[in-house]
């Protein structure tokens, strides 16, 4: 007679005796877990855990769909496993580089070939529709560390042979899919067969991997045109390209050679050659009438530090600026907008006096003395307290918010007077060719190391609040991008080798009970691919600083 046990399942909340030894994945048809949407993953104990793992002992377990964000994951890289195998065959030998999120998809190139054409797409389609039809296993596997990179090297995978050779584990775990050996740093899928909704289609001279809606995955995310982001991404792709710091790999080589003293001082100088650069074109514009600059950006992008450093360079092409806080134009507490949950909604445009805001604004321009309200957190109030601005010819008026490239925020106010700046972490460097970095895992570690140095949160505290502000922004930020007139990459390629140390206390603090321990854990098995760095050498005018401390800058 099988042996059996119990586990206790969230998502009915219920206690289910099962078999001993049972995959997760057999588990959920004999209790009859169901979920909106595909099933694919779950947690275990609240870690993330493979729908292959087997279950030997008394476990809480949890069903994830694709809705969320784990599920999504573990979505989207089984799918460019396929995708990696399904160019190996139409170009044998090939390199293939998935490089950066683009158009709400992402965007990837093969070695040797300078443009993808139709007719290449096709074949890699058919190719992937085929292996999906097969319903092939992804065979999860372990040996010494050794091995695997010997096995990656003779297989050409120079990018993952490092990434892993760099690594302190003793054994290594990777995957196989047929005869095509791959590696990731997560869960995939069980088979090819749960591979139901994909695209890829001509993009550049490359391709675009489309991926299904996140909100909505029974349908395929909307392609959207970013050909300014794209300039961004690929003009930081060459300059990495050009240094040789592609892959997580080629950065930790520089460390262990002792280099990173250079790597730091590059990355520093690109950053503020480039703000330079916004500055200059802000000043052309400044003498054909602009006078506001308006910077906008996600959470924990750095738009504080890049705005006090651009104030700077405008100083320097001998322009003054003035700042103004879109938060002091916060409606009173009684009148901000509430959400679906009843709470108040301080990221709607609607959270702002609008018509104050335009009307101050307005004035200002003309050249008349204007009284600005201070908004009062700890009343929910706005006030007057004698703060009066008056701009001369040489003012340039900064102002730095969510908000900032939504035409709705400044209707009143003609074009001419204004320049838009976009600021994000658009990260360029990948742990190796076929798993980039996610540039919101770049922003949660940076707003992690931040939150729990200057605001007395836990990482329970700000991981618990980050699917909240990916909505606030995925809303009021992201539709407005490509408004700006100029993009500022926050990025440093060295900045998660440089927050490793700090971020790392802060996450293991997460205890095994919480909820939020299976995006902690993911984190730190994340952050463990980067080698520790000295960041003495960094600049107290580097943007990191915002979020280390450390800053010559007050904020």
């Amino acid at each position: 007679m099988n042996q059996i046990f119990q586990v206790f399942c969230k998502n009915d909340n219920q206690h289910h005796y099962l078999p001993l030894g049972i995959t997760l994945a057999d588990a959920q048809k004999l209790m009859k877990i169901e979920k909106p949407y595909l099933i694919v993953n779950c947690k275990v104990n609240n870690k993330t855990e493979s729908l292959d793992y087997r279950l030997y002992q008394p476990k809480h377990i949890e069903f994830v769909d694709m809705s969320e964000s784990s599920g999504m994951r573990t979505y989207v890289r089984s799918l460019c496993f396929i995708l990696a195998k399904a160019i190996s065959e139409v170009f044998p030998n090939a390199r293939m580089r998935i490089e950066h999120p683009i158009s709400k998809g992402y965007y990837g190139r093969v070695g040797g070939k300078d443009k993808l054409t139709e007719k290449d797409i096709n074949k890699i389609k058919a190719v992937m529709d085929d292996l999906i039809k097969e319903d092939i296993p992804f065979v999860a596997l372990e040996d010494e560390k050794d091995k695997v990179v010997e096995l990656f090297r003779e297989r050409g995978f120079e990018d993952k042979a490092s990434l892993l050779e760099a690594s302190d584990s003793v054994y290594s775990k990777y995957y196989r899919l047929g005869d095509y050996f791959d590696y990731f740093y997560g869960y995939l899928v069980p088979s090819s067969g749960y591979i139901k909704l994909y695209d890829i289609e001509p993009y550049l001279n490359g391709f675009l991997l489309r991926v299904p809606n996140r909100n909505h995955p029974v349908e395929l995310e909307p392609r959207i045109e970013q050909p300014k982001m794209q300039q961004v991404y690929l003009e930081h792709l060459r300059f990495l390209n050009i240094l040789g710091m592609e892959n997580v790999s080629d950065l930790n080589k520089a460390n262990k050679s002792g280099n990173m003293s250079d790597v730091v001082k590059v990355a520093e100088a690109l950053q503020e050659r480039s703000i330079g650069d916004i500055a200059e074109k802000i000043a052309g514009r400044f003498k054909k009438g602009v006078r506001i600059v308006m910077v906008s950006g996600p959470s924990s992008s750095g738009k504080t530090t890049f705005r006090k450093r651009l104030e700077v360079q405008l100083m320097v092409n001998l322009i003054k600026p003035v700042g103004i806080s879109l938060d002091d134009y916060f409606v009173n507490r009684e009148d901000t907008p509430k959400d679906e949950n009843g709470d108040y909604d301080y990221e709607s445009l609607y959270s702002l006096d609008l018509k104050q805001f335009n009307d101050d604004m307005s004035r200002l321009l003309k050249g008349e003395k204007v009284s600005l309200p201070t908004y009062n957190f700890t009343t929910g109030q706005r006030e007057y307290n004698g703060h009066e601005l008056q701009i001369d010819e040489n003012n340039v008026i900064i102002i730095e918010g969510i908000h900032g490239l939504n035409p709705e925020l400044t209707k009143s106010i003609d074009d001419s007077k204004k320049f838009l700046v976009y600021v994000s972490a658009l990260t360029t460097i990948s742990l190796d060719d076929h798993n980039w970095i996610s540039t919101t895992d770049n922003r949660l570690i940076r707003r992690l190391v931040r939150d729990f140095n200057y605001r007395n949160y836990s990482a329970i505290d700000t991981i618990s609040r980050w699917n909240s502000v990916r909505r606030g922004e995925e809303k009021w930020i992201f539709p407005y991008q490509e408004n700006a007139d100029v993009m500022f990459n926050s990025a440093i390629m060295y900045e998660l080798a440089a927050l490793r140390k700090y971020a790392e206390p802060i996450l293991i603090q997460v205890p095994k009970t919480a909820p939020e321990f299976s995006e902690a854990n993911r984190l730190l098995k994340f952050l463990s691919y980067f080698s520790y760095i000295n960041d003495s050498e960094m600049p107290p005018t580097s943007l990191l600083r915002e979020f280390m401390g450390g800053s010559s800058f007050k904020y």
